[in-house]
């Protein structure tokens, strides 16, 4: 009988290495040395990376264009062309870049002009590096992030009026009707949905949501985009807005100052 021949010895199968998505950054600012630190951090970062520069408005809007990247760190106050200018071109269009404005100046028209012209996040350059990073990829991610001042002074300026608000045209705001329509708009949602959109707007974050209403954060998470789908929000802030225009969060009511 003949002998089988000798196995061969196993291979080791090769290790799955998970590939991460990588955020594109476009970097606009005047200052050579801050968009140097900010390459310097975001290079570090394994899920983010730089793939252009621009030093004015006008360069932003032409490299966001020709690179397609996924977010801009915009600065507000630049020549040739303003950070708001700029930030409204880029965001125009059916597919268009996400913005984070970052900006020393943090004054209430600066904060309203980025949002109106489309702009998901607003931060403040004195913010901890590691607190921008996130801040890029939570727009990445398709939300909208404000630093806890600038959520205050959004949500104050509803808070103060005294009848029922239309947003000024300073402020985005998720429908161009006036606050009737915005209360007609809820019919769509559930109670649930309700629930968490009247949250939303005392400007209280997904986790501490999830606490409130013995959630968990994915849960909210999800709730949280079909809020976006059924009212036609754009993010976040739309939805805060919303809250305050439809009467779901009373004009009196404030959010806590340390919630974002």
């Amino acid at each position: 009988m003949t002998p089988a021949p000798p196995t061969a010895p196993a291979v080791p199968a090769t290790p799955v290495v998970p590939v991460v998505p990588v955020v594109r950054v476009l970097l606009a600012d005047d200052q050579p040395l801050v968009r140097a630190a900010l390459e310097m951090v975001i290079t570090e970062a394994e899920d983010l990376e730089v793939v252009g520069e621009a030093g004015n408005g006008a360069e932003a809007v032409r490299l966001a264009e020709e690179l397609r990247p996924d977010v801009v760190v915009m600065d507000i106050r630049m020549p040739v062309l303003d950070g708001i200018e700029a930030t409204r071109r880029v965001t125009a269009g059916p597919s268009p870049t996400r913005v984070v404005v970052l900006t020393t100046f943090d004054e209430d028209e600066n904060v309203y002009a980025a949002l109106h012209a489309g702009a998901s996040g607003f931060l403040v350059k004195d913010m901890a590096l590691d607190d921008i990073l996130d801040a890029i990829r939570v727009v990445a991610a398709g939300e909208a992030l404000l630093s806890p001042s600038v959520t205050r002074r959004l949500i104050a300026e509803f808070t103060a009026r005294p009848a029922p608000a239309v947003a000024p045209a300073s402020v985005p705001s998720p429908s161009s009707s006036p606050s009737p329509s915005g209360a007609d708009r809820l019919a769509a949602i559930t109670e649930r949905e309700r629930e968490i959109l009247t949250l939303v707007g005392r400007g209280l974050a997904n986790p501490e949501i999830a606490t409130e209403l013995v959630l968990s954060p994915a849960t909210v998470k999800t709730y949280i985009t079909r809020l976006l789908t059924k009212l036609a929000a754009r993010d976040r802030v739309q939805l805060v807005i919303l809250a305050y225009e439809s009467g779901l969060v009373p004009l009196t009511a404030g959010p806590s100052p340390d919630r974002r």
